[in-house]
């Protein structure tokens, strides 16, 4: 069975105002598996992409690609 892909979204989402530092894939997968999911690697980078454009993310480095909190304020 197929999990919402917005359950993902918001769990990694949480994950990033919960811990905060750098994100990549790696660590976002960890992050999905660690709340119980089954996450792909080509849709978690399109989460990752999806909060960077709703700047939620900001990409500091392209290869590999990381991504850390946007600053608020």
């Amino acid at each position: 069975m197929t999990e919402p892909a917005d359950s993902q979204r918001a769990t990694l989402e949480k994950a990033v105002h919960m811990y905060g530092g750098y994100w990549d894939t790696d660590r976002s997968l960890r992050a999905l598996r660690d709340a119980g999911h089954d996450p792909q690697d080509k849709h978690t980078r399109r989460i990752l992409r999806d909060l960077t454009s709703e700047g939620l993310l900001v990409k500091v480095e392209d290869r590999p690609v990381k991504y850390r909190l946007a600053e608020t304020g």
